[in-house]
């Protein structure tokens, strides 16, 4: 029988025939794997004007930066061809073997880049500072199914190298950071070289165009491009991809007729055999000429660092199938131009294009080279979510562009600092032979942060032999090192500026995890006992008030030190009060069925609990629905303790309800009534007025503060100082830098959404 297939949305023929079940499945089977082909595919053409932009519009500079110094001695066909061999095998080295193959596979559960790797090795070792979340919250049932394998004896040998040594954790940690800072330099440099190189080729055509005038049109072409960013990545990569394929088309048609008009002989340029004799040649000037070469990497990052916006396959598919192949064609067809009008090698790009084609190929190409800027936007603002998230990166306003792609983000301040820094660029510099020297150290340096992350990921997370995670390293290191060398050879003709750019953020970076966690160490040191509340409470007359009050700290276990300052000097609190801790864990999500950990405090009738929220790095937080659905876990939490007080009076073992419920708040319900607060403390209190509820009645008392709209939020306002004394290191670190971050970032209410009406703030001091 001929097998027809099934309509989306038809059932499928063979579906009411008895005994053959098999059928629907595989209807539904073929249905599901069209979708996903669909999905994939879309996700593959949308990659090509967010991931590959800045990789397919380096041709138009790479060429030109190689020639511009003392290479330009050696512009016989041989060295031409040598520099097109070591453009093709380091594309076919770094983007298609190391990140396609290697690389992409050490996805953080779907999410990319330096904080990604970083995440994996904390979570399967101790190698990181970031998390200080006690154990009992870090276990998500996601992340601990995987199939346990036994670690290596090299494995286990570095696992406790860092264990033991906590200054190697520091040095990883400021690896990651200076990655961190890296790639955000990129994201300024990228815009900058990409637009003012396309730019500057109105200038073949016009050579008597000042300088000046060039300058502008690239300022406004960024201003409109920082401008877009607010649409999000799903409606710009629409609006950008079809720009990139017909830009991929253009170049790679190009390269093609250059191929076949001025010399076809570049096809034996493939041969690694051209890579010896240039350097054989050329000598320490070829070493030197690999600072321009190495822009033919630009972008290659963003393949990994941009992966939480689309997926593994999809970025797979655009790269092979398209990206890398018109690539190998454009620069091909330039080589062979140049071959033959070595003339021409300084604005080789544009004079290789036909002169019929060369207005729509320059307009394309000034398109092409905003959507190139795209990807390490787009990357920017993911690795500053999730240093935001680990609380590495002041409090920044993340908004979600795309309901259907968790990943996709925007953030306001970081677009407009991006902007303006790359004006401050193109206006400072001018000339995209310095600024080539920058963009390059930071591309390169990003990716050999990279390759050293995967070395540990290989033999620590992957538990492979080390063997295979040396040959990485030997492989893809040695030629980033390469690379690095000679980019540091002209670290002063403009060399300098990403590493300026990196110095600046990783110590911001750094004064804010240090600043925020002497904080958070404080809060812990000076936390108050339930017991010491208790005995307090008679002596200073507390009264309740109506409602429910969220009162938000960093302390998971006790009270922190803003609730015993604020009774102190004011006896009152709601009637219940829920103490709510935010913890940013290792991981990209956590599951909305493991988010909320709630427990009481306390004896029954203070109707005092504590939720404990769990996020990942690459989640937004829900600051509308946030509050409904912390009420409504409580309200869950009550119910599951009036189940098993309906229970206990039936006389079942607590073990036999922890059963019967099958839940793990419900066994530490049991435990706690085991070891609930009895005697003085609890009489004392009810002396005060306090009336001990059951949990049905308490369960009721809650709907009705909440049916009432009495909800208020409270808030630790801390000033933090350095104590007199700490060295003047520290001084001015927590004084002057963390003061000046945390007094000009969002404020907490503000980025948890809480409304001003509602909110009551604890100003405290806390000398750490």
């Amino acid at each position: 029988m001929e097998d027809k297939g099934c309509e989306k949305n038809s059932p499928c023929p063979n579906s009411r025939i008895p005994g053959v079940d098999f059928n629907i499945h595989n209807c539904r089977s073929r249905e599901f794997n069209m979708n996903l082909y669909k999905t994939t595919l879309c996700l593959a053409y949308q990659s090509l004007g967010i991931v590959y932009g800045d990789l397919s519009i380096s041709p138009i500079y790479v060429y030109k930066s190689t020639f511009s110094g003392d290479l330009h001695l050696y512009e016989d066909d041989h060295e031409i061809l040598g520099v097109l061999s070591i453009v093709f095998w380091t594309l076919t080295l770094i983007p298609l073997c190391k990140y396609i193959i290697f690389v992409l596979g050490a996805d953080d559960n779907g999410e990319g880049g330096t904080f990604a790797l970083y995440s994996s090795l904390c979570r399967h070792s101790r190698m990181g500072l970031l998390n200080t979340v006690h154990p009992a919250h870090e276990r998500i049932s996601s992340y601990c199914s995987e199939i346990p394998t036994k670690d290596t004896r090299m494995g286990l040998l570095i696992k406790e190298f860092f264990e033991k040594h906590k200054s190697s954790r520091i040095v990883l940690l400021l690896v990651v950071f200076l990655g961190t800072g890296m790639i955000i330099g990129d994201g300024i440099l990228t815009p900058t070289m990409s637009v003012l190189s396309a730019v500057y080729g109105i200038r073949i055509k016009a050579p008597d165009l000042h300088e000046n005038y060039t300058v502008f049109i690239a300022c406004i072409i960024l201003v409109g491009l920082f401008a877009l960013q607010h649409y999000g990545t799903h409606k710009v990569g629409f609006l950008f991809a079809p720009i990139m394929l017909i830009w991929l088309l253009c170049i790679s048609g190009v390269g093609m007729y250059n191929i076949f008009r001025w010399n076809p002989r570049v096809i034996g340029a493939l041969s690694p055999y051209y890579i010896y004799y240039f350097f054989r040649k050329t000598g320490r000037i070829g070493w030197s000429s690999l600072g321009g070469v190495v822009l033919c990497l630009t972008g290659t990052e963003a393949m990994f660092a941009d992966l939480g916006h689309f997926s593994k396959l999809s970025i797979r598919i655009a790269f092979t199938g398209l990206v890398y192949p018109c690539l190998v064609l454009a620069y091909m067809g330039e080589a062979a131009y140049i071959s033959k009008n070595k003339m021409d090698i300084s604005s080789s790009f544009y004079k290789a294009i036909p002169e019929v084609m060369f207005w729509p190929v320059f307009i394309i190409a000034t398109l092409a080279s905003v959507v190139g800027s795209q990807a390490i936007i787009s990357a920017t603002f993911s690795i500053v979510s999730q240093c935001r998230a680990l609380r590495c990166f002041p409090r920044v306003k993340i908004k979600h562009t795309s309901n259907q792609i968790h990943g996709q983000i925007y953030i306001p301040e970081v677009n407009w600092m991006l902007m303006m820094s790359c004006l401050a660029v193109v206006i400072g510099f001018r000339d995209t032979r310095m600024i080539g020297n920058a963009y390059g150290l930071a591309g390169v340096t990003v990716m050999f942060i990279t390759t050293c992350l995967m070395f540990l990921i290989i033999s620590t997370v992957w538990k492979k032999n080390v063997l295979l995670a040396v040959l990485f390293f030997v492989v893809f290191g040695s030629l980033e090192l390469l690379y690095i060398s000679a980019c540091l050879g002209k670290v002063h003709h403009g060399g300098w500026l990403p590493l300026l750019f990196a110095l600046v953020i990783m110590s911001l970076m750094s004064i804010w995890n240090y600043g925020t966690m002497k904080k958070d160490a404080f809060e812990l040191e000076n936390k108050v006992s339930m017991d010491r509340l208790l005995s307090l409470g008679p002596s200073l007359g507390i009264a309740r008030v109506p409602g429910i009050c969220l009162l938000y700290s960093n302390v998971a276990f006790g009270l922190p030190p803003m609730f015993a300052h604020f009774v102190t000097n004011f006896p009152a609190f709601h009637h219940t009060l829920i103490f709510v801790t935010l913890k940013s864990l290792m991981v990209p999500k956590v599951p909305d069925v493991e988010r909320f950990h709630v427990n009481r405090i306390g004896p029954p009738e203070l109707s005092i609990f504590r939720c404990v929220v769990r996020y990942g790095y690459k989640e937004v937080r829900d600051c509308y629905n946030f509050e409904t659905q912390l009420i409504e876990k409580v309200a869950e939490f009550l119910k599951q303790e009036s189940t098993i007080e309906d229970m206990t009076v039936r006389g079942q073992s607590p073990n036999h309800i922890s059963a019967a419920v099958g839940n793990e708040v419900c066994r530490d319900i049991a435990e706690q009534r085991r070891k609930e607060v009895s005697g003085g403390s609890g009489e004392q209190w009810s002396n005060t007025g306090f009336q001990s509820l059951g949990s049905h009645q308490e369960m009721k008392k809650l709907m009705e503060a909440r049916e009432a709209g009495g909800v208020a939020y409270m808030m630790g306002n801390p000033y933090v100082v350095a104590s007199g004394v700490s060295p003047f290191l520290k001084k001015f670190a927590i004084n002057i830098v963390y003061g000046f971050l945390r007094r000009n970032c969002r404020r907490p209410a503000i980025a948890l959404g809480v409304p001003h009406t509602s909110l009551l703030e604890v100003g405290m001091l806390y000398q750490v």
